[in-house]
């Protein structure tokens, strides 16, 4: 395995991953910066930030250097006599012969993914798929060696990228090491993903989707309930539902809309222009999109945008990172949402 000489203890760590690349601790190594893309009207993410493609030599310095560290852990521990069993004192005493790094963004992220196994990692930012396929097969088996106890490694990825890469380098990325791919569908309605600028269209999405899944990789699509406002709503719910019934990936993620700062929607906001929804039209929107699926993913409420309550003033949906299958908890979820429907008239 490569080892160049390490100086100092430098490893670049992006902001943002999806919600159940958190809640399991994922390790976050950072192959691009910012978004290729970043004309999504909604999105705030990247704006103002010029997206960025790192070399593998710098990807795989930012590994090596993580490496180093969870071997230096390793030692203190055994020098603790705790067997190499990460704790806050193992920590702690890193720390005092490395006091630079209590400011480094990364390191409580690397700590805590090492203390719990070292299983799952993300690949930042928005689209790690438009790297070189040979450069991103190197870094991926690059962090695979260092770190043999990585179980699954994920990755945000646009449609529109995946549709132009040939499928052998998709099963080569897959077989590497790369297991599940985050994609943004947002809607399934034409006249609606233009509005919002997603640079992409449903032939895309439904290619795209499917490619994935046939180049082995887990697929988990993002919707955006509420996006289209009260005027494109049952366009919105049923083409979404018809898009995602073409493509039947692992899961489907709900994540409404919500006008951010620094995004044209959160201006019309703030100007009272923005047609929004109430919680009751929300609700009956998200109903009528899982009416109109038949599919065998799993749908999932892991956001904290799925606010919504019930009767008991107990969140109305669960929020884990599994949510429900489909199809046999369709009728059921599809009860919960009535519930609240009716809490909310």
């Amino acid at each position: 395995m490569q080892q160049p000489s390490i100086k100092n203890y430098e490893f670049e760590t992006g902001i943002y991953r999806p919600p159940s690349e958190g809640g399991s601790a994922s390790l976050l190594v950072r192959l691009t910066r910012n978004c290729p893309w970043n004309h999504c009207t909604f999105c705030a993410m990247y704006k103002k930030e010029k997206f960025e493609l790192r070399s593998p030599e710098e990807i795989i310095q930012d590994i090596n250097v993580m490496h180093d560290i969870s071997l230096q852990l390793k030692e203190i521990s055994i020098k603790q006599g705790q067997g190499g069993i990460l704790s806050n004192e193992t920590f702690g005493e890193f720390l005092k012969k490395s006091p630079d790094l209590y400011f480094h963004p990364g390191i409580s992220m690397l700590f805590n993914w090492l203390a719990v196994g070292g299983k799952t990692v993300f690949l930042q930012d928005a689209d790690s798929l438009i790297m070189k396929s040979d450069h991103m097969i190197q870094v991926l088996k690059h962090l695979k060696l260092s770190f043999p106890t990585i179980e699954r490694i994920t990755s945000y990825g646009r449609s529109r990228t995946i549709v132009r890469k040939p499928i052998s380098d998709l099963e080569k990325i897959c077989q590497a090491g790369l297991d599940r791919l985050h994609i943004g569908l947002e809607t399934g309605d034409a006249a609606l993903l233009k509005k919002i600028k997603k640079g992409t269209t449903p032939e895309d999405h439904i290619k795209g989707g499917r490619k994935a899944i046939e180049a082995g990789f887990q697929v988990s699509e993002y919707w955006m309930p509420g996006l289209g406002g009260k005027t494109m709503s049952k366009n919105h719910a049923k083409n979404t539902a018809s898009v995602l019934n073409q493509i039947n990936p692992h899961y489907i993620r709900s994540r409404p809309f919500t006008p951010r700062p620094g995004t044209i929607f959160f201006e019309k906001a703030s100007k009272n222009e923005l047609e929004r929804m109430t919680s009751k039209e929300q609700l009956l929107e998200i109903k009528q999109t899982l009416e109109g699926l038949d599919v065998s993913s799993r749908v999932c409420f892991d956001h904290a945008g799925n606010f919504w309550t019930g009767p008991n003033g107990r969140l109305l949906l669960s929020q884990g990172y599994e949510g429900y299958q489909f199809p046999e908890e369709k009728q059921n979820l599809l009860e919960l949402l009535e519930k609240g429907i009716l809490y909310y008239s």
